[in-house]
């Protein structure tokens, strides 16, 4: 026992191990339930990778009726920026991970590591009244001598073995230098070696076999602060952490924490350590780690600016997490996403493909299962922080703009037009004046775009007489039917057939036919040659409208 040497280092009163055993107790949860921890730096930039492993969390906490709360480790300073944890809440609202504690407050706080400085000091002590921690007072220039010395030797850098200059100081000598004002750190006295292997069980990687960890690492430096590897272990244990979900590049430092656990004598968590999710390189053609500076998309802040929905996030994060969901989706198309029986057995050891154009397409999907009143809400909601002109027009007729995003919505094959809220202005441009002006002046070929039927000598003389004919005849009070039948009643006068399947049988005696008409009314209208259903756009735009667009 060292107690002297303990008291001699941490002159402050502190709690007792036993006393912070009783402060944050074991928790009243199901037999089975995950307690699972979203555990980042605020850095101030959110990787995709990290909240994709905060959604597994949630996952395990919502599948065992468990907890997920938010542990903002906050130690490294330098690091640190103004608005970190703002950064960091943002990117779980981009999922929309919900947290049962955190940082606004829960039964296991603070729950910011800068805030539990008495917590880690108090186990510190502990290890150093056991002999398995030491003042080491070795300068950054020793330090550096010795890495160097290492690296002509040819032998694992790092404070161990005969590199451990203080290791070994008698105690008297430590004694003196601390009362002498001497600057240290607070080094663990691992009782580990290389040579020894243990054995963990990873959650996704099956049966770990790893050497043991032999290096005396820092616990606590200079300035008293302590090291992510002993703060995260004490807290991982206080707030009774059961599942750690992280990335496999903590995989080398595992052993270490696995045996400060023991040294602690805590029951270690139960790991699921994720691989990196990964994108084709451009240049090279092969798979490389989505990279911070590389990738937009490496950002959540990427996805919140685009505008994907939440629900779309998650579905197709979903799809790199298991393999087993897309068979899932596909005989469950509209069934709740917390009916999948998520399983870490079955995600990949290897990097899963972060593909761009296939989350396009999930969010297509997901956002066309959305009623009218979700998208009108969504998109306003992200056009008021994105773009404010967009949703200025959106909040100044919102049954106008339901009725748009209402068109093809619904039935077995809903209109998939849009991936994501940036889209929404130029999908719905031709239902605004001033976006479907800008569309016009833009083109330099009036309302008709330039558009030519294909008919007669290209003068535009007959979309001109189709224009003005059907003019004369339409009217917003007519069900799709007779609409319908009105344009047919204007083709035969025209040269254009009025049945489709007789103009293929006789093409030669006409211009065109009844579906030629349409397209010359349709480009009017919208100024496109594709558009969601003409008859419901143009009710939507009402008759003075589209009088005045077929009028030029």
């Amino acid at each position: 026992m060292s107690t002297t040497l303990a008291n001699t280092i941490f002159t402050q009163p502190l709690a007792s191990a036993a006393e912070l055993e009783s402060k944050y107790p074991l928790r009243s949860l199901p037999e089975g339930a995950a307690v699972t921890r979203f555990a980042p730096s605020p850095t101030g930039f959110m990787h995709i990778g990290n909240v994709l492993g905060a959604f597994v969390d949630r996952l395990l906490a919502d599948q065992t009726d468990g907890v997920l709360y938010l542990r903002l480790e906050d130690t490294d300073k330098k690091r640190e920026v103004a608005d970190g944890a703002a950064a960091i809440l943002s990117g779980l609202n981009a999922l929309e991970i919900s947290l049962d504690e955190g940082v606004d407050g829960g039964a296991y706080a603070p729950y910011t590591q800068s805030q539990r400085r008495e917590i880690y000091h108090a186990f510190a002590k502990q290890l150093v009244e056991d002999g398995l921690a030491y003042p080491c007072f070795c300068t950054s220039e020793q330090l550096e001598h010795m890495r160097d010395e290492q690296d002509t030797a040819g032998v694992n850098k790092g404070y161990y073995g005969q590199w451990a200059k203080c290791r070994c100081m008698p105690e008297a000598e430590q004694l003196r230098r601390l009362q002498a004002g001497e600057s240290y750190t607070l080094r663990l006295r691992s009782p580990g070696d290389a040579a020894r292997k243990i054995i963990v069980q990873d959650m996704i990687r099956g049966k770990l076999e790893l050497p043991e960890y032999d290096m005396d690492v820092v616990l606590l430096k200079a300035d008293g602060i302590p090291t992510y590897h002993f703060a995260h272990v004490v807290d991982d244990h206080l707030m009774r952490t059961s599942h750690v979900v992280r990335g496999d590049e903590w995989l080398a430092t595992l052993p270490l924490h696995v045996q400060l656990f023991g040294l602690l004598r805590f029951k270690p968590p139960k790991y699921a350590h994720i691989a990196p999710l990964m994108k084709i390189d451009s240049e090279t053609g092969g798979k490389r780690k989505l990279s911070k500076r590389k990738d937009p998309e490496a950002a959540v802040s990427f996805f919140t600016a685009q505008g994907y929905p939440a629900a779309a996030l998650r579905e197709y994060l979903l799809t790199l997490l298991n393999s087993n969901f897309e068979e899932w989706r596909r005989a469950n198309p509209t069934e709740d996403l917390a009916k999948f029986p998520f399983s870490l057995k079955k995600m990949s050891s290897s990097g899963a493909l972060f593909d761009l154009q296939k989350l396009d397409d999930v969010s297509k999907t997901v956002i066309s299962r959305m009623t009218a009143e979700e998208v009108y809400a969504q998109a306003l909601a992200w056009a008021s922080e994105y773009d404010a002109e967009l949703a200025a027009l959106l909040a100044r007729d919102a049954d106008f703009a339901t009725a748009m995003f209402a068109i093809d919505r619904g039935g077995k094959k809903p209109r998939k037009d849009i991936a994501r809220w940036s889209q929404v202005r130029e999908a719905y441009a031709y239902f605004y004046d001033c976006f479907h002006e800008n569309l016009y002046s833009s083109s330099g070929a009036g309302w008709g775009y330039g558009y030519s039927d294909g008919s007669g000598d290209g003068s535009g003389n007959d979309w001109l007489k189709i224009l003005k004919n059907y003019s004369e005849v339409y009217s917003a009070k007519d069900d799709k039917e007779t609409w319908f039948e009105k344009i047919k009643s204007i083709c035969e006068p025209l040269g254009f057939c009025s049945d489709v399947k007789s103009y293929k049988a006789e093409p030669d005696k006409w211009k065109g036919h009844v579906g030629d008409v349409s397209s010359v009314i349709r480009m009017m209208v919208t100024g496109r040659e594709n558009s969601p259903d003409l008859w419901a756009v143009m009710q939507v735009l009402g008759e003075d409208e589209v009088l005045r667009r077929l009028k030029g």
